[in-house]
């Protein structure tokens, strides 16, 4: 054992209880768990609509017959639709909301965002555009600029319908298709549909009593409001000088964001209700020589995205190519349950020391030791997501930056001039919430239910949770696909993940066109043995998780309502290097084990 670990041992008891009275505190705050968020409608109407629109499209509505439809255009929706182009399938449709390809990177457009991933595991398919990113850690607006790329390189917009919501999705068994009805009008009758809405889709506004009285300007990160801040997503905030500001929210979005909120405002309050993990980014300008002595490899994105996710996942490559934050930390996964004793006393040190750096760096950065000590984590490593920023802590110094540390309680309420947080009001003319998006949005939460095979609802077929293969074919819903993290391969790198349920997508989409079979759905014993897969994995975390303060990886610490729900939907938690490597020896095998595929001239056919 180390000489840190050692060091470390007879604090262990002091730490275990730190952690445990700020949890109990998070629970304490709001027995009952949090309060609904506000419903985006009516006042609150303006917290969904597209700020960054140029004008309002009208166009007449499409009717057509399509190979498929592809509801998102994000990654995943891109993926999906880059790997048919390559399979030489054109005829297909992509429909979002938004006005443009992106997805959460059209969105989020508010100042210092950037990806925390490096750029060249994060962004996809760079070997094919020959693409070199700026930096290590890529700013929103070079991602979405090269979303836009993408859309150019696989010919995607000529099939793209954009500022566009689908009302309707509705299996009809006669013709084998799907019927993918819009708000425009709109009338897609796809062999095929892929649901590719991501899994930060839908913004999150805590309810806070009050928040309709307020009088002074309103809105969330993902909706930025340059009209009213000035400047834009590369460039300084110009009329915040005369403001008080207000953000709500200190996760990783509220990081990257402080520091330029502070730099623009007359006054800057952050309203904290539990602290995030910042350690060192240590972001850099990309050398173009080695960039291309890398990108001379053929094989070099795909080796380099494998080698980040086997060093955060315990695979321990015998060489760290990406070298950063993540792999520092997560280099022993600490959340996986050990049955020996001595394993888990290691598992743990290790967890201890790791966030005793995050809060030392605290302590050696931030001057007043009271903003300091609020702003320590003390959870466990993989309770929030870690984040990584090098202006953040330093900002705190600032004299116009006031840190509002709610004791776990969060905002009390909100006044038609303030913020009211342990009965001190705090004048502000600007609120921003930095509160996220709903995680666990289902499906349906995209405007969509889609009817199945058996006339039933997609929110009541899966009202005892999901049914799927792989998290790709869902049962009771032949031809439809999914590219989510239900029951499907999750990891820090998101891009990796969607990027493997695209090209397993294609996989089946192809073979059936290709070979004639009109309809495939998994089987009712295939879905349940990849539920047990996925269950297996699952539970190794779940004491990990259960300690934990509360927080979106596990249900804000409380029981879900539809607990058995949950289970059947929750994420392959494993390495996502082993749930890529099942779809790769699953599509090698060539049998498409699981699922039953039929020709609607002679029935049932073997693949």
């Amino acid at each position: 054992m180390r000489d840190d670990l050692r060091e470390l041992i007879p604090r262990v008891p002091a730490l275990r209880a730190k952690y445990a009275r700020e949890r109990e505190k998070r629970m304490q705050a709001r027995p009952d768990g949090d309060p609904p968020p506000v419903e985006l409608r009516g006042a609150f109407a303006d917290f969904d609509r597209d700020p960054f629109a140029q004008a309002e499209l009208t166009r007449a509505p499409v009717v057509e017959q399509i190979d498929v439809a592809i509801i998102g255009a994000g990654f995943g929706g891109m993926m999906t639709a880059a790997h048919l182009h390559k399979r030489g399938i054109k005829n297909y449709r992509i429909i979002d909301k938004a006005s443009d390809f992106g997805g959460t990177w059209y969105w989020n457009r508010y100042p210092g965002c950037m990806c925390d991933v490096e750029s060249y595991c994060y962004l996809p398919l760079l070997e094919e555009t020959g693409y070199m990113p700026k930096h290590k850690y890529a700013h929103a607006s070079e991602i979405f600029a090269y979303c836009q790329l993408l859309g150019r390189q696989f010919q995607l917009y000529p099939r793209a319908l954009f500022q566009t919501e689908v009302r309707g999705v509705v299996w009809d068994e006669a013709a084998a298709r799907w019927l993918v009805t819009t708000a425009r009008g709109d009338r897609l009758s796809a062999r095929f549909v892929v649901i590719a809405g991501g899994v930060l889709h839908k913004v999150k506004v805590p309810s806070i009593t009050g928040i309709d009285s307020f009088q002074g300007h309103i809105f969330h990160t993902s909706r930025w409001d340059y009209r009213y801040t000035g400047g834009g997503p590369e460039e300084p905030m110009d009329k915040l000088f005369d403001k008080n500001v207000a953000i709500i929210g200190t996760g990783a979005t509220a990081v990257q964001v402080v520091p330029k909120l502070a730099a623009a405002a007359k006054k800057l309050y952050v309203f904290q209700r539990t602290p995030s993990a910042v350690g060192p980014r240590g972001q850099r300008a990309t050398d173009p020589a080695w960039f291309q002595e890398m990108a001379s490899k053929p094989g070099w994105q795909e080796e380099r995205s494998r080698n980040f996710i086997g060093m955060i996942t315990n695979k321990r490559p015998a060489v760290d190519m990406v070298n950063d934050g993540w792999t520092e930390l997560l280099s022993t996964d600490t959340r996986r349950f050990s049955f020996r004793p001595a394993q888990r006393k290691l598992l743990e040190l290790i967890d201890f020391r790791n966030m005793e750096k995050i809060r030392a760096r605290i302590d050696a950065i931030v001057e007043d030791k009271a903003t300091a000590e609020a702003l320590k984590p003390w959870y466990g490593q993989m309770c929030k997501r870690p984040c990584f920023h090098d202006d953040y802590l330093p900002t705190f110094n600032r004299d116009n930056v006031t840190l509002v540390d709610t004791n776990g309680l969060g905002v009390e309420r909100i006044a038609p001039r303030a913020v009211v947080a342990q009965g001190v009001e705090y004048p502000v003319d600007l609120i921003v919430f930095a509160s996220g998006f709903e995680t666990a949005a289902a499906t349906w939460q995209l405007g969509i239910d889609p009817v199945g095979s058996a006339g039933v609802p997609m929110s009541k077929a899966w009202a005892r949770g999901a049914a799927t293969l792989h998290g790709v074919h869902l049962h009771g819903f032949p031809n439809l696909l999914l590219n989510s993290v239900t029951q499907g391969g999750q990891a820090v790198n998101f891009s990796y993940t969607i990027t493997e349920t695209a090209r397993h997508t294609v996989h089946t989409i192809a073979h059936c066109l290709e070979r004639g079979f009109v309809r495939v759905e998994p089987t009712r014993a295939a879905a349940y043995n990849w539920l047990r897969i996925v269950l297996s994995k699952l539970f190794e975390a779940a004491a990990y998780n259960a300690s934990c303060t509360p927080g979106y990886y596990n249900n804000e610490g409380r029981t879900p309502r539809n607990l058995i729900a949950a289970l059947r939907s929750a994420p392959y938690m494993g390495s996502a290097l082993d749930w890529a490597a099942m779809l790769e020896a699953w599509r090698a095998e060539g049998t498409m084990r699981g699922l039953r595929l039929e020709r609607r001239d002679h029935g049932p056919a073997a693949a």
